[in-house]
C-alpha cells in the first residue's frame, strides 16, 4: 500500500496536490478573514507543516533519483547557472513549494496585522490576491494601505 502511494506521488502529481491544496487556505483568507476557522486552521503552522512535508518528500524522491545536490549551490553563480537548475523538475517543485509556502505565510500574516489596525476586511482582499499571484508586490499593496490606518511609517514593525 505504502508502495502504491508512492509511485502514485510523481513529481507532476504532487505539482497538481499542491495548487489545488492552498486554494482552501487562500478561499479561507480572503473570504473569512476574521473566522475562527482562520485563526486555527490557516494563520497557524498547519499548512506549514502540510507543505513543509510534501518539501521533505520531494527532496526524498530527489534522493532515491540520485539527484545532484551540489550542483544547487551553483544558483549563486549566475542567472544561466539558475536556469540549469529549472530544468530539472524536482528542483523546480521544491523551489514551487517555497515560493507558495512564503506567500501563504505572508497571506496569514497580512491578516492578522489587518486586524490589529482594523482595517476593512474587503479592503485587504486586493492585496491578499495580489499576494498569491506574485507575493512581494501583494505585500507592497497591503503596507501602502496599512499606512493611512496606523497613521504612521513603521519599517521595522
Amino acid at each position: 500500500m505504502l508502495e502504491e502511494i508512492y509511485n502514485y506521488f510523481t513529481v507532476e502529481m504532487l505539482y497538481y496536490w499542491v495548487n489545488l491544496g492552498v486554494l482552501p487556505f487562500w478561499f479561507i483568507l480572503i473570504f473569512f478573514p476574521r473566522s475562527n476557522l482562520t485563526k486555527y486552521f490557516v494563520t497557524t503552522i498547519f499548512p506549514i507543516l502540510i507543505l513543509s512535508a510534501t518539501y521533505i518528500f520531494i527532496l526524498y524522491k530527489s534522493y532515491l533519483n540520485s539527484y545532484d545536490f551540489e550542483k544547487n549551490f551553483g544558483l549563486y553563480l549566475g542567472i544561466n547557472n539558475l536556469s540549469e537548475l529549472f530544468s530539472d523538475n524536482y528542483y523546480l517543485m521544491t523551489f514551487w513549494i517555497h515560493f507558495i509556502s512564503i506567500n501563504l505565510f505572508t497571506g496569514g500574516w497580512i491578516v492578522k496585522d489587518s486586524q490589529k489596525f482594523s482595517i476593512n476586511k474587503f479592503l485587504i482582499t486586493v492585496p491578499l490576491i495580489i499576494t498569491y499571484l506574485i507575493g512581494p508586490v501583494g505585500l507592497l499593496v497591503y503596507w501602502l494601505i496599512r499606512i493611512f490606518y496606523a497613521k504612521n511609517i513603521n519599517l521595522y514593525d
